[in-house]
């Protein structure tokens, strides 16, 4: 009888394990062709890969806004996006960006590359970091699959320590931008900041907002998203999972604007 009940529950797991299988296969995505699939890179540190709290009831994706997961395959864009680190990877502004740039373009796909990680530098995000490197990297093997339209970019939190740090900080994320926009072969590629939080306290968080601003009128094709009013956590440094969301509307109204902008001038 023992041995009977031992490979029932064995058979029952066996059968459990390839169920959840095959839905994983059934999860990833079949894109459509190559200019109706539109790739945004979501880069810098942890407000942009995003700890806010993940509420299940409310964790539904958008039935046309996809995210490149850690195996490389493109799956629906459930929270948490990112997967830097995963016991605290959570609610981010890529969570309200995508469906208001699907909603805004009715006839496309639009693919998340989640990129951003937790605790990092802007010299881990030049050109020869790290970061850059392989952001840049996974949005060239995506291009074969669709078109790159824009990247969004929190970051500056690792950097409001250091006067060093923070009074180059503009010429520095200058560099990088068109050093991106070469290496994807986007010269035009629209690319969004958003401000440090007003709850963040460190010396150089007012510097990095300025330098934020300061890119927007020198470099063409970007903006600023404005985190007015947005909410912490409760740690003081990270934006909660309504802010996030809101943040993220924030980002995509002004990614429409500058994605507007270029229309007009063509």
């Amino acid at each position: 009888m023992k041995i009977k009940l031992i490979l029932s529950v064995t058979m029952f797991m066996g059968l459990f394990a390839a169920f959840h299988s095959a839905r994983a296969e059934e999860k990833t995505a079949k894109l459509p062709v190559n200019e109706n699939f539109h790739i945004y890179l979501l880069i810098g540190q942890s407000n942009m890969a995003g700890r806010g709290i993940v509420d299940p009831a409310a964790n539904k994706p958008h039935p046309r806004v996809l995210k490149l997961d850690k195996k490389g395959n493109w799956v629906p864009a459930t929270d948490p996006l990112h997967f830097d680190k995963p016991k605290i990877a959570g609610v981010g502004p890529g969570s309200g960006f995508g469906p208001v740039i699907a909603d805004a373009y009715p006839d496309v796909t639009i693919g998340l590359i989640p990129a951003a990680v937790g605790g990092t530098p802007l010299s881990r995000w030049v050109k020869g970091g790290d970061l850059y490197e392989r952001a840049v990297k996974l949005a060239k093997q995506n291009q074969k699959q669709g078109v790159i339209k824009g990247a969004i970019w929190h970051q500056g939190e690792g950097d409001s320590s250091n006067p060093k740090l923070y009074d180059t900080y503009q010429k520095r994320l200058s560099g990088m931008i068109v050093d991106l926009r070469t290496d994807l072969n986007e010269p035009d590629m629209p690319f969004v900041m958003g401000e440090l939080g007003e709850f963040f306290m460190r010396p150089g968080v007012s510097t990095v907002n300025e330098a934020l601003h300061g890119i927007a009128k020198a470099v063409p094709g970007t903006a600023v998203a404005s985190s007015k009013e947005l909410k912490a956590k409760g740690d003081q440094v990270h934006f909660n999972a309504a802010a996030e969301k809101e943040f993220g509307k924030r980002y995509a109204e002004q990614m429409l604007k500058l994605q507007k902008q270029a229309a007009e001038k063509k």
